[in-house]
């Protein structure tokens, strides 16, 4: 399973917008992707807004919820979330909603996952935060449970943390739902997306890309795996904008960190930033968030037909 362009929505504020519109501003950006020719749509996991993004009191849809809806409104683009948050769910239960997903939308579910960091979340909501070993050991006995069932496997499990004894799950559509990770960690990130995963999401500097996936590449070969056996998108922030002015008018109201992760500019602009800093280093795919003015009619267009071409059709 490779992503080659995907479009992710982890903004639900838009301005002048009603709660009751919320959700229908999302499935018009989902549907403007798949017209413009991006193959997966994803959204985040999480229940307040991220603080790089604005307060955590903004609008937050949960994650499959919001999937479900999405596979109603859309009819070819693949569904995920970039990623789950393996701490927030029971991973069997997991497992059932993913493949459950998976058969409402005709087989177009992938289930992104990672070991959850957002801490204010598991303290406000209850859930079990732990130390960062205690997350990652956490995510790699999940997986342990996850990947069987969503290849239609039975496991029994009796774990640290985990508990499962021929655990079904069915209706099933596919011999497999694929598993994406997401992140950039070199010591435990990359050998459980080297282990467990079909395809995985890159998220750094962007002139930190080329040593990413050299590591990424070898901890493949250090358990016997083909690297050209394991998928790679990256993840980049976009602004859209009509002219360079526009651009450096947007660019001087962003903070250091958000220039950092943002490409700002034309359409042709962005395009060239992300071919040559981005895909000329070997990676498969692209992600693009569109913080900013995703949700603007024409905005998603605009970026898919300068993005599409420079990546090799699916």
């Amino acid at each position: 399973m490779t992503i080659r362009l995907g479009y992710q929505i982890p903004n639900f504020s838009y301005p002048g917008t009603p709660v009751d519109k919320i959700f229908g501003t999302v499935a018009a950006q989902a549907r403007e992707a798949e017209a413009a020719g991006f193959d997966t749509v994803l959204v985040m996991d999480h229940m307040y807004q991220l603080p790089t993004i604005a307060p955590a009191e903004e609008p937050m849809l949960e994650a499959y919820t919001t999937l479900g809806a999405l596979a109603r409104e859309t009819r070819a683009v693949r569904l995920a979330t970039l990623v789950t948050g393996n701490t927030y769910r029971n991973p069997a239960l997991l497992a059932k909603t993913v493949t459950t997903l998976d058969v409402i939308s005709g087989g177009r579910a992938v289930l992104g996952i990672g070991a959850g960091w957002f801490q204010r979340e598991h303290d406000d909501y209850g859930f079990t935060f732990g130390t960062w070993t205690d997350r990652f050991t956490r995510l790699d006995e999940a997986l342990r449970i996850i990947g069987p069932m969503l290849r239609g496997e039975a496991p029994t499990l009796a774990g640290r943390w985990y508990r499962v004894e021929n655990a079904l799950n069915n209706p099933r559509l596919r011999p497999a739902v694929p598993i994406m990770t997401g992140g950039s960690g070199e010591n435990r990130t990359f050998p459980l997306a080297a282990r467990y995963a079909d395809h995985h999401n890159i998220n750094c500097y962007r002139p930190d890309l080329p040593h990413k996936l050299a590591v990424l590449r070898r901890r493949c070969e250090e358990i016997g795996r083909d690297p050209a056996t394991l998928a790679t998108s990256f993840l980049s922030r976009v602004i859209v904008t009509g002219s360079t002015a526009e651009a450096a008018a947007v660019t001087a109201k962003l903070t250091d960190f958000q220039r950092s992760v943002t490409v700002v500019g034309t359409p042709d602009h962005v395009a060239s930033v992300l071919h040559d800093e981005v895909l000329a280093h070997g990676v498969g795919g692209l992600i693009v968030n569109m913080i900013h003015n995703g949700h603007e009619p024409g905005v998603v267009t605009a970026a898919g037909e300068a993005l599409r071409p420079l990546l090799p059709s699916t």
